[in-house]
């Protein structure tokens, strides 16, 4: 009974325990989800602002492409342009080549009718000693003024026509390089554009891909945080059930007790206590000497007592005049108010008041060993506290009905009762 109630204090008090770490659990829980939300709602924006983005850079780069077809074609302009200049260029040299032969045959003809003279025509009147001859020089004289005449016209044609063909070839080439110069500048200004907005769109590509990994990273917290609370509602769930069990033991071996006291009182003519006393007095044991600080499974025969004193009741020994029940640890009778010692470091897992043991510490020394110290009067240590070995948990008393101040002490291996003579040291 004693074993099914320390079981159900021993779950009481994980409880809580695991209650607070499934509140901070699901509070991370709730956190992490939180910012997965926010994150997903960022990364809608990302997304529709990227969309923006690549909707301009399409279309900035299919104004680009209408562009450059528009250039292309200018170009192709130009390079027929450039042979048009090279035709009129050739041109321009055959006219420049007719105005300086027709210099010349105008300059021959200006020194011939100088070295004739002027008053050649009329010398020619006034002589008509032969007018065959006249009439030929006459006619011969009219042809050189028409040809001259015609020279000088053709002349000033050809100056005319090279004024006009040198003209149009400059105003082609000014049009030409003004349109082309506006269209290197626009194509330069959305290139720029372009750019411009690629850059963003490499930004805003980052930025997505670092919202997505701190997005997978936060669902995988998510993940794992669910996975711990789980553990923690099933391991609770089940602490639940076994204490739930362990109380339905305790309640049945409380009534199987009670039942067998009012038989044994029946049976008792005697209303006087049973006591754990002794026909002779028992061994004298002591707290003193050096601790032992290596795991507890290898302090046999090494452990000092708990408490300065004498052996009133022996492992295995009948209880009173009962044969049937037995002592699972040995009673140390000692002056009421001394200090009991740990006999091993180790964590208090219970402290308080217990039926039939009084006030009660149970320390956990590790890999299913457990000391108990029972009867006290007060309780130095609260459930949770780490001692060392030697150090002081209680003082001896005679609660849970004892009639004289005494120290119940224990050991427990794996849930089963042991000698503490076989773990403590002997005394002379």
């Amino acid at each position: 009974m004693l074993r099914v109630l320390i079981a159900l204090a021993l779950t009481c008090l994980l409880q809580p325990a695991f209650a607070d770490e499934r509140a901070q659990t699901q509070q991370q829980l709730d956190a992490t989800r939180q910012d997965i939300a926010e994150l997903k709602k960022l990364l809608g924006k990302l997304q529709e602002e990227k969309s923006g983005v690549q909707k301009e850079l399409k279309g900035t780069e299919t104004e680009m492409g209408k562009l450059q077809k528009q250039v292309d074609a200018l170009q192709k302009e130009l390079q027929k342009s450039e042979s048009e200049l090279q035709r009129l260029d050739a041109e321009k040299k055959k006219l420049q080549s007719a105005r300086t032969e027709q210099q010349r045959l105008i300059a021959i003809q200006a020194r011939a009718a100088y070295q004739n003279g002027r008053q050649e025509y009329l010398k020619l009147l006034l002589n008509q000693q032969n007018p065959e001859k006249f009439a030929r020089t006459l006619t011969y004289y009219d042809y050189l003024s028409q040809a001259r005449l015609e020279q000088l016209k053709s002349f000033n044609e050809t100056l005319r026509q090279l004024a006009n063909v040198e003209k149009d070839i400059g105003l082609q080439q000014a049009q030409l390089l003004v349109q082309k110069r506006d269209l290197d500048t626009q194509r330069e200004a959305l290139e720029k554009v372009r750019k411009e907005r690629q850059q963003v769109l490499a930004k805003l590509n980052d930025d997505v891909k670092a919202r997505d990994q701190k997005l997978a990273a936060r669902e995988q917290d998510q993940a794992d945080l669910s996975k711990v609370l789980k553990t923690i509602e099933e391991t609770l769930a089940r602490q639940a059930r076994e204490a739930e069990e362990a109380r339905q033991k305790a309640l049945i071996a409380q009534q199987e007790a009670e039942k067998k006291r009012l038989r044994e009182a029946q049976a008792d003519t005697s209303d006087a206590p049973r006591k754990p006393v002794r026909s002779s007095p028992g061994a004298l044991v002591s707290s003193s000497g050096e601790t032992f600080g290596g795991p507890f499974a290898a302090t046999r025969g090494k452990l000092p007592w708990p408490v300065d004193g004498r052996l009133l009741a022996r492992f295995g020994e009948s209880r009173g005049d009962d044969a049937r029940t037995k002592w699972d640890g040995v009673m140390i009778s000692a002056s009421a108010g001394s200090q009991v010692h740990a006999v091993h470091g180790g964590r208090v897992v219970f402290a308080d008041w217990l039926r039939g043991a009084g006030l009660l510490v149970i320390l956990d020394h590790g890999n299913g060993f457990l000391s108990l110290y029972g009867h006290n009067q007060t309780l130095l240590k609260s459930a949770g506290d780490v001692v060392k070995a030697g150090e002081s948990i209680s003082t001896v008393g005679n609660s849970g009905g004892q009639d004289t101040p005494a120290l119940y002490f224990a050991i427990r291996q794996q849930g089963h009762p042991s000698d503490p003579a076989q773990w403590c040291r002997a005394q002379g």
